[in-house]
């Protein structure tokens, strides 16, 4: 029941934990615990705090007791007031109010600290975990997930760790104390305050259980207004394109018409709380008022009491108005904490190594010995997977969608281990490796470029963190990339993210090249990445590729069939199994599934250059 000083916060949505007590056991347990000692105090000065600020209102009460009397005393012709009296109290009440200032500032100050090392624990066990989670985790998971806990999660637990734990102590301590202080002064006024509290809560209780539907459905309707200007806005070209603006607006309007309703009755309703009430609380003043003037017409309470009385009222039910929020904040803090706790929580790849294995001594030689493989345990998507792949040798894995390419890829490099059957490398079951020194072995260009925020130099030197200047320069040079950097504002020194509108797709995959090219690993993996690029570009590309695969064992997933014809191996795939092996040559003679797949693809591609061709006429 707020004052007329202020109003109750807007009834809002709460995310509610799924285990609220394990936990809040577990948060204690593994991260509050540490820092029993400082919490101790913590609770120990909120306590002195509250105190202080409560006897406050009593000992001004006092003063203006004092003041009143001497009042009457001087027109009855008495020594009137007592300045000296009043100074005391005066100074009292300053020092205690400075003492509570500096008991709260200690009691923030260690919480603060606590809060902010919690967080800091969090976010350092939270990135060792990333880096120790199977790619199956990720491929369950959006980005905006993950990047989720990371970052939203944990701002939630650290703002409400640090003001929950304090408010709590404080809110508890003042309801008591002002209690106890008010039955002090008078039983009678005091019942009548209390009395006022369940009428206020029935009304804030029905007003809440309306509001709260409207404020959901507010929440859903933000999201999907939110996700249709995400939408637009990414794809605008081909809204463009299609001549869509008239329907995306009209969506827009139905989804945004909704929002506007929902938004305004939730608002209206959360609204009403304040006047409502304002009225109970001044209502409640009026009777408190009545009542203290007619006991002290009686004789029983002093004028200056009347107004402590009065003050505590008003402060009463603040507290109250603090744990109905802090409980809010409680249960979003847990909600969070149970996240991250679950993330915390998720199973961890398999160590399997064995013993150490030498990989610079490895060459190259990679079998795949009758894989089998699912992501779901039930369901097998590849079958019976054999192949012997010799060291320097060009392999070209091609299929339709779905074949099961990426999926070989993805086993070879264990970012998933197979179901059944072993592929080894130069003879060692690659579940002998320890990932990281397995991975070592590996390069990938990938269709999808990656590059971050850093200079040209830094992303190249991404593979070899010790590489020198003259290497970086060398791999830039093979990867037919030298002379762009050089075209750059600050050469090899610019920034990627400052530079980034002069940086082509192209120009992009030629520097991803030029990483791998300076890891200089024993197999490589390269998904083509050619299409939407121009013909000069392309030719780059592939001269740089080629350069990248001199002496390497390397793995082709092709899309295009024209650019593996000259592939040592290439293994046809359809449903997870390998339906035919051979050169391109040996393929196209057999007139089988590879045959069907190279002709369709010549075919569109061949009407496809008829047509630009006929545009230029």
């Amino acid at each position: 029941m707020p004052g007329p000083m202020g109003g109750p916060r807007r009834a809002q949505t709460t995310e509610k934990a799924k285990d609220f007590k394990k936990t809040t056991k577990k948060l204690i347990s593994s991260y509050l615990a540490k820092y029993k000692i400082p919490i101790i105090i913590v609770i120990i000065f909120a306590i002195g705090s509250t105190i202080f600020t409560i006897v406050g209102p009593k000992i001004l009460g006092n003063a203006t007791t004092e003041i009143f009397n001497g009042l009457v005393s001087k027109l009855s012709g008495g020594s009137g007031i007592d300045f000296g009296k009043v100074g005391q109290i005066a100074l009292t009440l300053i020092g205690l109010y400075i003492v509570s200032a500096i008991f709260s500032f200690i009691q923030r100050f260690l919480m603060t600290n606590v809060a902010q090392k919690i967080t800091y624990k969090l976010r350092n066990d939270i990135a060792i975990k990333i880096n120790k989670l199977p790619m199956k985790y990720f491929d369950k998971k959006t980005n905006g997930e993950v990047l989720s806990i990371i970052t939203n999660d944990i701002d939630t637990l650290s703002m409400n760790l640090n003001q929950s734990i304090t408010e709590i102590i404080t809110s508890i301590c003042t309801i008591i104390g002002i209690l106890i202080m008010m039955f002090s002064i008078s039983w009678q006024m005091t019942l009548i305050s209390l009395v006022i509290l369940p009428i206020a809560g029935i009304l804030v209780t029905t007003i809440v259980k309306k509001s709260q539907k409207y404020f959901i459905r507010q929440q859903n309707y933000l999201g999907h207004v939110n996700g249709q200007v995400e939408e637009v806005y990414g794809g605008l070209n081909i809204v463009k394109v299609f001549n869509a603006e008239e329907k995306v607006t009209k969506d827009f309007e139905k989804a945004n018409d909704e929002l506007y309703h929902s938004g305004w009755k939730s608002q209206f309703l959360s609204g009403l709380m304040y006047p409502v009430m304002n009225f109970i609380s001044n209502v409640g003043y009026v009777a408190v008022a009545v009542a203290g003037g007619y006991l002290a017409v009686q004789g029983t309470i002093t004028v200056g009491n009347i107004q402590s009385f009065i003050q505590y009222n008003k402060q009463f039910t603040q507290p109250i108005n603090q744990i109905a929020q802090i409980s809010s904040m409680l249960q979003s803090m847990i909600a969070a904490a149970e996240r991250i706790f679950e993330f915390l929580e998720e199973p961890e790849e398999e160590v399997t190594a064995k013993g150490n294995i030498d990989t610079s001594k490895l060459k190259g030689n990679v079998e795949f010995k009758h894989v089998k493989f699912g992501y779901d345990p039930e369901k097998t998507i590849i079958k019976d997977f054999n192949a012997n792949v010799k060291e320097g040798q060009k392999i070209a894995i091609v299929g339709p969608t779905g074949a099961g390419k990426t999926t070989m890829v993805k086993l070879l490099m264990r970012f998933y281990d197979v179901t059944d059957g072993e592929i080894d490398v130069d003879g060692h079951n690659i579940k002998d490796f320890d990932r990281g020194e397995l991975r070592k072995m590996f390069g990938m260009v990938l269709q999808d470029t990656w590059l971050f925020g850093g200079t040209v130099k830094e992303n190249i030197k991404y593979s070899k963190e010790d590489a020198t200047d003259t290497e970086v320069v060398e791999a830039a040079k093979a990867a037919h990339v030298h002379h762009f950097i050089k075209t750059l504002s600050k050469g090899y020194n610019s920034v990627i993210n400052e530079e980034s509108s002069n940086i082509s797709a192209g120009q992009k995959q030629l520097l991803t090249i030029a990483r791998v090219i300076l890891a200089d690993p024993k197999i490589l993996i390269l998904d083509e990445a050619t299409s939407s690029i121009d013909t000069r570009t392309e030719i780059q590309i592939q001269s740089a590729m080629d350069n990248l695969m001199k002496g390497r064992t390397s793995f082709i997933i092709a899309h295009r069939l024209s650019t593996i014809k000259n592939a040592d191996l290439i293994l046809v795939m359809n449903h997870g199994d390998i339906v035919e092996q051979g050169t391109h040559e040996e393929l196209l003679k057999k007139n089988g599934f590879y045959a069907d797949l190279y002709n369709s693809q010549f075919e569109v591609e061949e009407r496809i250059e008829i047509q630009r061709l006929k545009k230029y006429e």
